[in-house]
C-alpha cells in the first residue's frame, strides 16, 4: 500500500508538467501516423516505431529510409547525426539517474528533448520520489507520442481527400527548429555553417545523396571553428 501511494503521488506530481507536451506530441504524432499511412504503411508501423524508436524527427526521416534502397551505413550515420544531442543529454543526467533502480534503463531509453527538459529542470518536492517522478514524465510523454502516431495511422486509412504534400510536415518542422535556433543565437555562425554546407553538398552530390555529406561537413566545421565561434558568441 505504501509503495502504491508513493507511485501515485509521483504520477500526480508529474502529470501537470506533461500537459503541454501532450498537445504538441499528439499533433505531430497524428501527422506522422497519417504520413506513414499515405506512404503505404499500415497503422501498426507508426505504432511499433513509436514504441521502440521514439525519436520524433528521426521517425519522419525513417519513412524515406523504408521507401529507399537499403543503405545501412547511410542510415547509421544519419541516425547518429540527428540524435547526437542525446549523448550530451545523457551525460547531463548521470547524477540524476543514480539510485533510481531498474527505472534508469527505461529513463535512458525513453529520453527525448521534452522529457530531458522537464526531468533536468523540474523542482521535485522532497515528499515525491525522484525516480518515479522522472519515470512518469518519460512514460507519459512516450505514450502521448505512441497514441498520437497510432491514431494518425488509423485515421489516415479513413481519409478520402487528397493528402499530397502532407510529407511537407517534416520539412516544415525542421524549418521551424532552424528558425527558432537562429533567433536564439547571439551570432549566426552556426546557422550559416549549416545553410552553406547544405547548399554546397546539394550542388555537389545531388538531392538523393547530400544529407550525410552535409552532416559530416557541419560537424567538421563546428569542430574546427569551435573556439572562434564561442569567442564571438556564436553559440547560445
Amino acid at each position: 500500500m505504501e509503495k502504491n501511494r508513493v507511485v501515485m503521488k509521483a504520477l500526480k506530481t508529474a502529470f501537470p508538467y506533461t500537459i503541454p507536451i501532450f498537445a504538441g506530441f499528439w499533433f505531430l504524432g497524428i501527422t506522422y501516423g497519417i504520413y506513414m499511412n499515405v506512404s503505404g504503411f499500415s497503422f501498426w508501423y507508426p505504432m511499433i516505431m513509436g514504441l521502440i524508436i521514439f525519436a520524433g524527427s528521426l521517425e519522419f526521416v525513417a519513412v524515406s529510409f523504408l521507401l529507399s534502397p537499403f543503405h545501412p551505413l547511410q542510415v547509421l550515420i544519419m541516425t547518429l547525426m540527428i540524435q547526437a544531442r542525446h549523448l550530451f543529454y545523457g551525460i547531463s543526467m548521470l547524477d540524476k539517474y543514480k539510485n533510481v533502480g531498474w527505472k534508469k534503463w527505461y529513463l535512458m531509453f525513453g529520453m527525448c528533448d521534452e522529457s530531458f527538459s522537464i526531468n533536468y529542470s523540474a523542482h521535485i518536492p522532497e515528499a515525491v520520489d525522484k525516480g518515479w517522478f522522472m519515470f512518469w514524465v518519460t512514460f507519459l510523454n512516450h505514450m502521448y507520442w505512441v497514441s498520437g502516431a497510432t491514431l494518425g495511422g488509423l485515421v489516415g486509412s479513413l481519409m478520402t481527400f487528397d493528402t499530397n504534400g502532407l510529407d511537407f510536415a517534416m520539412t516544415a518542422m525542421f524549418v521551424v527548429i532552424f528558425l527558432e535556433q537562429f533567433l536564439k543565437e547571439k551570432k549566426h555562425w552556426t546557422a550559416w555553417i549549416g545553410f552553406l554546407s547544405a547548399v554546397t553538398c546539394r550542388l555537389l552530390f545531388g538531392a538523393e545523396n547530400f544529407m550525410v555529406p552535409t552532416m559530416i561537413g557541419i560537424l567538421l566545421f563546428l569542430t574546427l571553428f569551435r573556439k572562434p565561434i564561442e569567442k564571438e558568441g556564436g553559440f547560445l
